[in-house]
């Protein structure tokens, strides 16, 4: 215990003759460098500040400028035009001063004034080139001289070393889109849902809305685009997430598994260890900015808010809404194991606890063989159940005493870590292998993960691991990008002895891990047992299966010109209707992060052309030929879409902010009301690989992750996630309700599975075709020359 060790450290005596105090010196040794480490990371943190501040300028280029004005006082040349001299009669108590001293501080005066007009004049140069888009809409491949012009002066303009926050200044504002065009593009996407009364109906609807309320609403909307950062992601944050009273284990929370083929070790506490420490060197880099900025085409900066609150960061309930608690250097974290929550200390002498001494800590963990204090087993379930009883249990039961200290602790922990004690991971001689590692990560036993904490790492007795994390603070992408440098740096730069433990030294000397203490009333003990029978209940529902489509991937797609994210898109709906035999409302998520405070957007992939391309697959009498025009034609337009969704043109959530400014205004809207309630049950998302690039593939084709997944978003519908591996594996999860009597997520996956090969056939029935017709060709040539 951190606390007692330290109290240890500095004892005192009342004796007849005086106070003997005694003082233990390896103690004040560590009081001392955790002062140095922590006055050494404000300076670095500073620093960077600074640099992140100024950029693209640097603070180099401000001593430049100042010299430059400086030698103009010397040759007698004023690039200032006259305002130095303006600046130093007006100096304050410029009579105490001698005339040379005036003269070199007007000129500094005025060298930083240039320099900060540079320093905006560059950022808002490199904004209007960001708010550039055409680049996204020219075919793969290609590009135009004009793309081509823009990128290098992005690069210039961009300038060099970049932290992690450098662009955010200068990144575009989300922009508003027109009515018209969000009404028209809403209208269309519904067209081929609805029969002719229903769409004449909506039409109608629309229409009113457009001649009456529409204008009012937008220009509130406007103002808010030009006053805030984001016009979407705080509402979007807030309403969507925040607001919602139900269940957010499952319904909200999204989980990311291991790496799918190897386990570095298969010692708990060892895995556990390397990947704790590698957290907390991603930590460190990025509380002081160091990670570098993502950047599509290697120039076009995302951005990085979102980052910011990945650690120390807890979702707290409240009666009508959630807040997202985030706290600064934290260090601490909470481990949960067979019912027992433990505090572990992550930094000793000031520095962080190296891979062998978190090792030894779990360890201690999992040797522990006390009991749970009553109460204590299950009561993580609270964060599991619904949102108002939970925030009423913690108003009651955990405002004061023992339980707000141990429930301080969780709250404030860099993060949670649990202890599983059933092994996990993938077994290519189970084929249900990936599905009961999943629900383990999404739901667990529905008391085993802290579900309010920015994330919560699980750990396997078999050395797997994996990720359960809330929803509201950020988006998939986030922590997967934070998963892919943990994953590299624990294989690549860690590692493991022969014996399968962390690398280094044994240290004993450290204080145990502190169990925490409750005092759990029997009262408070019924409301944890409630949460934890309606978690179960929704847990148990879960219908999941996901498997691993190896028959081709992304190289071979590309080979077919098509985009693979377009190229699966089509093949889903296929699916559906050969599952469901209707078409439905399909979710896709697409990120908005080149602009300010961007997260997602919506892509509605049931396009008309998707349709027709369906039905043409249906269709026995329709031709191959026919099929790939189609198929071409609907990916051309999903793409399209996806794009208009990338760069602020999407429909749902500029018809979300409006609904929301109608509630504000108490302005009534059918149309709006009809748009906001229209259920999603086909809802997907594509979880990105390779972030970082810190690990070859190629040369290890093993060290590939199984992507994650989320739960089922409507009652009757599924959720599929999916993930691109390399060129020659895809990744799906699916998910679904088993009280639906109309979805099954195995036979969903084969639906998938043969809608991928039905699609790849087209291309190659169509190159073989090529090959006939080549054929033919060159023994027709062969023919006349004979003759």
């Amino acid at each position: 215990m951190a606390e007692a060790h330290q109290a240890v450290g500095f004892q005192f005596t009342v004796r007849p003759d005086g106070v003997d105090l005694r003082l233990s010196q390896e103690v004040i040794k560590n009081i001392y460098l955790s002062g140095v480490t922590a006055w050494k990371k404000r300076a670095i943190q500073f620093k960077n500040g600074v640099l992140a501040g100024v950029y693209p300028a640097s603070p180099s280029s401000w001593l430049i400028v100042v010299i430059a004005m400086m030698s103009s006082l010397y040759i007698r040349i004023d690039p200032s035009l006259g305002m130095i001299d303006a600046i130093k009669d007006n100096l304050p108590r410029r009579d105490c001063m001698s005339v040379q001293t005036r003269a070199v501080l007007s000129a500094i005066l005025f060298a930083t004034g240039l320099w900060l007009f540079l320093i905006y004049l560059l950022r808002y140069t490199l904004k209007a080139l960001l708010s550039y888009h055409g680049w996204i809409f020219e075919s793969h491949g290609k590009m135009s001289t004009s793309t081509k012009v823009w990128l290098s002066l992005v690069k210039m303009f961009s300038g060099r070393r970049p932290l992690l926050y450098s662009f955010q200044a200068s990144l575009p504002r989300l922009p508003v889109p027109s009515l018209d065009d969000t009404i028209q593009r809403y209208l269309d996407s519904v067209r081929p849902l609805l029969d002719s009364d229903q769409y004449d109906q909506m039409e109608i609807l629309a229409n009113d809305f457009k001649d009456s309320k529409a204008a009012q609403l937008q220009r509130y909307l406007m103002l808010k685009s030009w006053w805030a950062t984001n016009y979407v992601s705080d509402w979007w944050e807030e309403y969507i997430y925040l607001r919602g009273r139900s269940p957010i284990m499952v319904n909200s929370n999204f989980y990311i598994m291991d790496l799918l083929y190897v386990t570095p070790t298969h010692r708990q506490a060892a895995r556990a260890g390397n990947v704790v420490h590698a957290m907390l060197k991603y930590r460190r880099k990025l509380e002081r900015g160091e990670h570098a900025p993502l950047r599509a085409l290697g120039t076009v900066p995302m951005c990085s808010s979102q980052m910011e609150r990945m650690f120390n960061t807890t979702r707290i309930p409240g009666i009508e809404t959630d807040i997202v608690q985030h706290l600064t250097d934290r260090k601490h974290l909470v481990v949960y194991h067979k019912g027992r929550f433990f505090q572990v200390w992550l930094y000793t002498g000031g520095r962080h606890l190296l891979p062998s001494e978190l090792e030894t800590q779990f360890q201690r963990i999992l040797n522990d063989t006390s009991e749970p204090q009553p109460g204590e087993l299950k009561l993580a379930a609270l964060t599991a159940g619904n949102r108002v009883p939970w925030a009423r249990a913690r108003i009651k039961y955990f405002g004061q005493g023992v339980n707000r200290v141990s429930l301080d602790a969780i709250e404030s922990a860099a993060f949670f870590l649990t202890l599983d004690d059933e092994p996990q991971g993938y077994d290519p001689a189970k084929t249900d292998s990936l599905d009961s590692y999943a629900k383990s990560l999404l739901h667990g036993n529905c008391y085993d993960r802290w579900f309010d904490k920015s994330f919560t790492l699980i750990s396997y007795p078999n050395g797997k691991m994996g990720i359960n994390a809330e929803h509201s603070w950020a988006d998939a992408p986030i922590v997967g990008h934070m998963w892919e440098y943990v994953l590299a740096t624990d294989c690549f730069q860690l590692g493991y002895t022969e014996e399968g433990h962390c690398k280094g030294d044994v240290n004993k000397g450290l204080p145990h891990p502190t169990r925490l203490q409750w005092q759990i009333q029997k009262e408070c003990q019924g409301v944890i047992e409630t949460s934890y029978r309606s978690a179960k209940q929704i847990a148990d529902d879960v219908d999941f299966h996901a498997y691993l489509f190896s028959d081709f991937g992304k190289g071979l797609i590309k080979k077919c010109r098509t985009s693979p994210d377009a190229f699966i898109q089509l093949a889903l709906q296929l699916a559906q209707f050969r599952d469901q035999g209707v078409f439905c409302l399909t979710y896709e998520s697409s990120m908005t992060r080149m602009f300010r405070d961007g997260r997602t957007e919506t892509v509605r992939s049931c396009t008309s052309e998707a349709v027709a391309f369906v039905r043409a697959m249906e269709d026995t009498s329709a031709t191959n030929t026919q099929r790939l025009g189609l198929f071409r034609k609907a990916a051309d337009t999903h793409q399209n879409m996806y794009r208009l969704a990338m760069t602020g043109s999407g429909i749902d959530r500029h018809l979300f902010c409006l609904y929301i400014v109608s509630k504000y205004l108490g302005v009534d809207s059918p149309f709006l009301k009809k748009v906001l309630s229209e259920p999603w049950k086909l809802s997907t998302s594509q979880t990105p690989q390779q972030q970082l690039n810190l690990v070859d593939i190629t040369k290890f084709p093993k060290y590939v992750g199984a992507g994650g997944g989320f739960g089922p978003v409507a009652d009757d519908g599924y959720g599929v996630s999916y993930i691109i591996v390399g060129e020659n594996l895809i990744t799906f999860h699916i998910s679904c309700k088993f009280s639906s009597a109309d979805t099954d997520s195995c036979r969903f996956s084969q639906n998938i599975q043969k809608a991928m090969l039905d699609i790849q056939g087209l291309f190659k029935a169509e190159n073989d075709k090529k090959m006939v017709e080549l054929g033919t060709h060159v023994q027709l040539e062969n023919g006349k020359k004979h003759i």
